[in-house]
């Protein structure tokens, strides 16, 4: 049987619509029956954090935000490819 990193890795050479196919046929196999709730609170954690070190980038100069149609855009042409 194939590793997690082997298969991950082959998943990399996809291209990127079939990536997101990938993920959400991914997403859509997982049991969501059990208890969850010590997940959801972890995922809702990193959000938190990587909501604030986003807010900080952009406070420093480090990054530079641009308009939401613009990255929309941006992300469409990529899912083209």
């Amino acid at each position: 049987m194939r590793t997690v990193d082997e298969i991950f890795n082959e998943a990399l050479t996809l291209p990127n619509a079939s990536r997101v196919l990938l993920v959400e046929k991914l997403v859509e196999s997982l049991d969501f029956d059990e208890d969850i709730t010590h997940i959801d609170e972890a995922i809702q954690e990193l959000w938190i954090e990587e909501a604030q070190k986003r807010i900080d980038e952009i406070r420093s100069g480090a990054v530079k935000a641009i308009p939401g149609e613009e990255a929309l855009a941006q992300v469409r042409r990529l899912l083209e490819l």
